[in-house]
Protein backbone atom coordinates (compact mmCIF):
# COMPACT_ATOMS: atom_id res chain seq x y z
CA UNK A 1 0.00 0.00 0.00
CA UNK A 2 3.05 2.41 0.85
CA UNK A 3 4.21 1.82 -2.15
CA UNK A 4 1.29 2.50 -4.56
CA UNK A 5 0.98 5.68 -2.71
CA UNK A 6 4.76 6.53 -3.50
CA UNK A 7 3.96 5.74 -7.41
CA UNK A 8 0.84 8.04 -7.13
CA UNK A 9 2.92 10.41 -5.51
CA UNK A 10 5.82 10.81 -7.92
CA UNK A 11 3.05 10.63 -10.77
CA UNK A 12 1.32 13.41 -9.69
CA UNK A 13 4.90 15.27 -9.25
CA UNK A 14 5.47 14.46 -12.83
CA UNK A 15 2.58 16.18 -13.96
CA UNK A 16 2.47 19.22 -12.26
CA UNK A 17 6.44 19.75 -13.36
CA UNK A 18 5.25 18.90 -16.71
CA UNK A 19 3.48 21.82 -16.62
CA UNK A 20 6.15 24.05 -14.85
CA UNK A 21 9.44 22.38 -15.86
CA UNK A 22 10.75 19.03 -16.83
CA UNK A 23 10.52 15.71 -14.75
CA UNK A 24 14.04 14.18 -16.08
CA UNK A 25 16.72 13.25 -13.82
CA UNK A 26 18.63 16.03 -15.99
CA UNK A 27 19.63 19.33 -13.90
CA UNK A 28 20.53 22.87 -15.46
CA UNK A 29 23.86 22.62 -17.02
CA UNK A 30 26.92 23.68 -15.90
CA UNK A 31 28.05 27.56 -15.90
CA UNK A 32 30.58 28.19 -18.35
CA UNK A 33 33.12 30.73 -16.81
CA UNK A 34 30.16 31.60 -14.88
CA UNK A 35 28.12 32.13 -18.19
CA UNK A 36 24.97 30.19 -18.73
CA UNK A 37 24.40 31.28 -22.48
CA UNK A 38 26.28 33.40 -25.18
CA UNK A 39 23.90 35.95 -24.25
CA UNK A 40 25.47 36.59 -20.65
CA UNK A 41 28.97 37.65 -22.58
CA UNK A 42 29.18 41.40 -21.81
CA UNK A 43 25.66 41.83 -22.08
CA UNK A 44 25.79 45.57 -21.23
CA UNK A 45 28.28 45.92 -24.09
CA UNK A 46 26.64 44.21 -26.81
CA UNK A 47 25.61 46.91 -30.02
CA UNK A 48 24.08 44.13 -32.55
CA UNK A 49 23.46 40.71 -33.13
CA UNK A 50 22.76 38.41 -35.86
CA UNK A 51 21.26 34.88 -35.35
CA UNK A 52 20.11 34.29 -38.73
CA UNK A 53 17.93 32.04 -37.73
CA UNK A 54 15.25 32.06 -40.15
CA UNK A 55 15.84 35.98 -40.54
CA UNK A 56 18.23 37.98 -41.54
CA UNK A 57 17.38 41.19 -39.52
CA UNK A 58 19.82 42.51 -36.87
CA UNK A 59 17.87 41.32 -33.76
CA UNK A 60 18.43 44.37 -31.09
CA UNK A 61 17.20 46.47 -33.28
CA UNK A 62 15.25 44.76 -35.94
CA UNK A 63 16.84 46.37 -38.86
CA UNK A 64 16.52 44.26 -41.90
CA UNK A 65 18.78 44.51 -44.91
CA UNK A 66 17.90 46.89 -47.67
CA UNK A 67 19.90 44.28 -50.30
CA UNK A 68 19.99 40.63 -50.56
CA UNK A 69 21.90 38.82 -53.13
CA UNK A 70 22.11 34.99 -53.25
CA UNK A 71 21.50 34.12 -49.84
CA UNK A 72 19.51 31.16 -48.18
CA UNK A 73 19.73 30.02 -44.82
CA UNK A 74 21.38 26.32 -43.57
CA UNK A 75 22.07 24.44 -40.68
CA UNK A 76 24.72 26.61 -38.25
CA UNK A 77 26.24 26.61 -35.33
CA UNK A 78 23.14 27.59 -33.47
CA UNK A 79 20.25 26.88 -35.44
CA UNK A 80 20.13 28.35 -39.07
CA UNK A 81 22.71 30.34 -40.16
CA UNK A 82 23.38 32.50 -43.48
CA UNK A 83 24.62 30.47 -46.62
CA UNK A 84 25.79 32.62 -49.08
CA UNK A 85 26.27 31.45 -52.89
CA UNK A 86 28.61 34.43 -54.40
CA UNK A 87 26.24 36.50 -52.24
CA UNK A 88 25.74 39.25 -49.79
CA UNK A 89 23.51 41.61 -47.79
CA UNK A 90 23.80 45.25 -46.91
CA UNK A 91 21.70 47.06 -44.25
CA UNK A 92 20.62 50.44 -43.81
CA UNK A 93 22.17 52.70 -40.70
CA UNK A 94 21.84 50.63 -37.16
CA UNK A 95 21.69 53.32 -34.29
CA UNK A 96 24.03 51.57 -31.94
CA UNK A 97 26.34 51.86 -34.71
CA UNK A 98 26.28 54.85 -35.75
CA UNK A 99 28.21 57.53 -33.90
CA UNK A 100 31.88 58.57 -34.23
CA UNK A 101 32.77 56.81 -31.59
CA UNK A 102 30.27 54.12 -31.24
CA UNK A 103 33.21 51.58 -31.87
CA UNK A 104 36.39 52.97 -30.65
CA UNK A 105 37.12 49.96 -28.95
CA UNK A 106 35.38 47.06 -30.54
CA UNK A 107 34.77 43.10 -30.96
CA UNK A 108 33.08 41.84 -33.52
CA UNK A 109 32.31 37.71 -32.81
CA UNK A 110 31.26 35.49 -35.54
CA UNK A 111 31.14 31.57 -37.09
CA UNK A 112 32.40 31.32 -40.45
CA UNK A 113 32.13 28.04 -42.80
CA UNK A 114 34.33 28.80 -45.61
CA UNK A 115 36.64 27.36 -48.01
CA UNK A 116 39.76 28.43 -50.07
CA UNK A 117 38.56 28.97 -53.65
CA UNK A 118 41.90 29.79 -55.51
CA UNK A 119 41.03 32.97 -56.70
CA UNK A 120 39.19 35.33 -54.50
CA UNK A 121 39.50 37.01 -50.94
CA UNK A 122 35.88 36.47 -49.09
CA UNK A 123 34.90 39.42 -47.32
CA UNK A 124 33.06 38.61 -44.35
CA UNK A 125 31.71 41.48 -41.90
CA UNK A 126 32.24 45.33 -42.75
CA UNK A 127 30.77 48.33 -40.79
CA UNK A 128 31.31 50.73 -43.71
CA UNK A 129 30.55 54.41 -44.66
CA UNK A 130 27.45 55.70 -46.78
CA UNK A 131 27.13 54.05 -50.44
CA UNK A 132 28.25 57.73 -51.92
CA UNK A 133 31.28 58.44 -49.08
CA UNK A 134 32.82 55.22 -49.33
CA UNK A 135 35.94 55.65 -52.21
CA UNK A 136 37.75 52.49 -51.22
CA UNK A 137 36.89 49.14 -49.83
CA UNK A 138 39.30 49.74 -46.81
CA UNK A 139 37.71 53.09 -45.39
CA UNK A 140 35.48 51.80 -43.29
CA UNK A 141 35.96 51.70 -39.82
CA UNK A 142 35.86 47.53 -39.47
CA UNK A 143 36.54 44.61 -41.71
CA UNK A 144 36.51 41.04 -41.21
CA UNK A 145 37.91 39.00 -44.31
CA UNK A 146 39.58 35.54 -45.07
CA UNK A 147 41.94 35.38 -47.68
CA UNK A 148 40.79 31.97 -49.48
CA UNK A 149 42.09 33.04 -52.77
CA UNK A 150 44.97 30.37 -51.02
CA UNK A 151 45.28 27.38 -53.33
CA UNK A 152 43.09 24.89 -53.01
CA UNK A 153 46.17 22.51 -52.02
CA UNK A 154 46.11 24.18 -48.91
CA UNK A 155 42.38 24.01 -48.31
CA UNK A 156 42.69 22.77 -44.79
CA UNK A 157 44.51 26.09 -43.80
CA UNK A 158 42.41 29.47 -43.29
CA UNK A 159 44.10 32.78 -43.50
CA UNK A 160 41.88 35.52 -40.85
CA UNK A 161 42.64 39.34 -42.00
CA UNK A 162 41.21 41.89 -39.81
CA UNK A 163 41.31 45.81 -40.54
CA UNK A 164 40.06 48.79 -39.10
CA UNK A 165 40.31 52.68 -39.71
CA UNK A 166 40.11 55.64 -38.14
CA UNK A 167 39.90 59.21 -38.87
CA UNK A 168 42.72 61.72 -37.14
CA UNK A 169 41.79 65.12 -38.25
CA UNK A 170 39.80 64.38 -41.11
CA UNK A 171 42.75 62.23 -42.14
CA UNK A 172 42.16 58.49 -42.37
CA UNK A 173 44.81 56.20 -40.70
CA UNK A 174 44.34 52.62 -40.90
CA UNK A 175 45.60 49.16 -39.13
CA UNK A 176 45.44 45.34 -39.52
CA UNK A 177 46.48 41.79 -38.39
CA UNK A 178 46.20 38.49 -40.26
CA UNK A 179 47.40 34.81 -38.80
CA UNK A 180 49.75 34.38 -41.63
CA UNK A 181 53.85 36.36 -42.68
CA UNK A 182 56.69 35.18 -40.25
CA UNK A 183 57.22 32.39 -38.59
CA UNK A 184 54.92 29.69 -38.32
CA UNK A 185 54.10 28.94 -34.49
CA UNK A 186 55.93 32.13 -33.03
CA UNK A 187 54.83 34.98 -34.50
CA UNK A 188 51.23 34.03 -35.31
CA UNK A 189 49.35 30.25 -35.17
CA UNK A 190 48.13 28.71 -38.21
CA UNK A 191 44.28 27.47 -38.32
CA UNK A 192 43.33 24.34 -39.67
CA UNK A 193 39.96 22.78 -41.19
CA UNK A 194 38.62 24.80 -43.85
CA UNK A 195 34.72 23.99 -44.95
CA UNK A 196 33.67 24.32 -41.02
CA UNK A 197 32.40 25.85 -38.64
CA UNK A 198 35.17 28.59 -37.36
CA UNK A 199 34.69 30.97 -34.43
CA UNK A 200 36.23 33.62 -35.75
CA UNK A 201 36.68 37.30 -33.54
CA UNK A 202 38.72 40.63 -34.34
CA UNK A 203 39.40 42.59 -31.60
CA UNK A 204 40.56 46.11 -31.49
CA UNK A 205 41.50 48.04 -28.07
CA UNK A 206 41.50 51.48 -28.64
CA UNK A 207 43.30 52.26 -25.14
CA UNK A 208 46.10 50.45 -26.43
CA UNK A 209 46.05 50.47 -30.39
CA UNK A 210 46.13 47.02 -30.26
CA UNK A 211 44.31 44.49 -32.97
CA UNK A 212 43.85 40.59 -32.30
CA UNK A 213 42.46 37.80 -34.46
CA UNK A 214 41.38 34.69 -32.70
CA UNK A 215 40.09 31.58 -34.26
CA UNK A 216 38.06 28.97 -31.92
CA UNK A 217 38.94 30.38 -28.96
CA UNK A 218 42.87 31.30 -29.47
CA UNK A 219 45.02 34.68 -30.32
CA UNK A 220 46.26 33.38 -33.45
CA UNK A 221 46.99 36.53 -35.18
CA UNK A 222 50.76 37.90 -35.61
CA UNK A 223 52.39 39.62 -32.77
CA UNK A 224 54.23 41.81 -34.30
CA UNK A 225 51.54 43.92 -36.24
CA UNK A 226 49.17 44.27 -32.64
CA UNK A 227 50.34 47.64 -31.99
CA UNK A 228 48.95 49.90 -34.60
CA UNK A 229 50.93 53.64 -34.91
CA UNK A 230 51.57 56.63 -36.42
CA UNK A 231 53.76 60.15 -36.02
CA UNK A 232 51.82 63.27 -36.16
CA UNK A 233 55.28 64.49 -36.45
CA UNK A 234 55.75 65.03 -32.70
CA UNK A 235 56.53 61.20 -32.39
CA UNK A 236 55.15 57.79 -32.74
CA UNK A 237 51.78 57.36 -31.00
CA UNK A 238 49.37 54.85 -30.69
CA UNK A 239 46.03 55.29 -33.49
CA UNK A 240 43.71 54.98 -30.26
CA UNK A 241 40.43 55.07 -30.63
CA UNK A 242 38.41 54.13 -33.92
CA UNK A 243 36.83 57.63 -34.61
CA UNK A 244 34.37 56.66 -37.66
CA UNK A 245 32.72 58.99 -39.87
CA UNK A 246 29.05 58.55 -40.01
CA UNK A 247 26.14 57.41 -41.18
CA UNK A 248 27.45 53.86 -41.13
CA UNK A 249 26.24 50.87 -43.23
CA UNK A 250 27.10 47.04 -42.24
CA UNK A 251 27.90 44.87 -45.07
CA UNK A 252 27.56 41.13 -44.79
CA UNK A 253 29.50 38.84 -47.29
CA UNK A 254 31.08 41.26 -49.98
CA UNK A 255 33.55 44.03 -49.81
CA UNK A 256 32.54 47.85 -49.97
CA UNK A 257 33.03 48.50 -53.63
CA UNK A 258 30.86 49.01 -56.77
CA UNK A 259 30.21 44.98 -56.49
CA UNK A 260 27.77 45.78 -53.76
CA UNK A 261 26.61 49.09 -54.65
CA UNK A 262 29.43 51.85 -53.57
CA UNK A 263 29.66 53.14 -57.15
CA UNK A 264 32.52 55.17 -56.16
CA UNK A 265 34.72 52.62 -54.95
CA UNK A 266 36.43 50.80 -57.47
CA UNK A 267 36.06 46.90 -57.93
CA UNK A 268 39.57 45.23 -57.31
CA UNK A 269 40.28 41.84 -58.85
CA UNK A 270 40.93 40.04 -55.86
CA UNK A 271 37.73 40.47 -53.98
CA UNK A 272 35.28 38.38 -54.34
CA UNK A 273 31.49 37.81 -53.05
CA UNK A 274 31.17 35.35 -50.29
CA UNK A 275 30.48 31.86 -50.98
CA UNK A 276 29.73 29.97 -47.22
CA UNK A 277 28.30 30.22 -43.86
CA UNK A 278 27.82 32.73 -41.40
CA UNK A 279 26.20 32.78 -37.99
CA UNK A 280 25.95 34.06 -34.42
CA UNK A 281 27.44 37.43 -35.44
CA UNK A 282 27.45 39.90 -32.21
CA UNK A 283 29.10 43.80 -32.10
CA UNK A 284 30.64 44.67 -28.67
CA UNK A 285 31.74 48.22 -28.28
CA UNK A 286 34.93 47.16 -26.20
CA UNK A 287 37.82 44.62 -26.08
CA UNK A 288 37.04 41.20 -24.70
CA UNK A 289 39.08 39.90 -22.63
CA UNK A 290 40.11 36.23 -23.23
CA UNK A 291 38.23 34.48 -20.63
CA UNK A 292 35.22 36.22 -22.58
CA UNK A 293 35.74 35.22 -26.22
CA UNK A 294 36.96 31.79 -24.67
CA UNK A 295 33.45 32.09 -23.21
CA UNK A 296 31.64 33.11 -26.50
CA UNK A 297 33.14 30.09 -28.59
CA UNK A 298 32.62 27.15 -25.45
CA UNK A 299 29.06 28.49 -25.29
CA UNK A 300 27.95 28.88 -28.95
CA UNK A 301 29.97 25.81 -29.82
CA UNK A 302 27.93 24.22 -26.94
CA UNK A 303 24.25 25.87 -28.87
CA UNK A 304 23.81 28.06 -25.35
Amino acid sequence: MKKTIYYLLAASICVAMLTFGSCSDDEELPPINGYDKADDVASDNLLAHWTFNGTNEEKISSVEPTVEENNAFMDGIKGQALSLDEGYLLYPTITALNTANAVASVTVSAWVNITNNNATVSSIFNITQALDVQTDWNTGSVLMYAETNKPLAKNDTLVLHSAFSTYISDVRYGGDNINDYGVRGTDFQTVKGTDRWVHYVMRYDGAGSFIDIYADGVRVSNNNFRYRSYDPGTGVVGLGPINQTIPTRVLIGAFPTAAAGFLSSPDQGWQGLMTGGVDEIRVYNKALSDLEIGSLYALELAGR
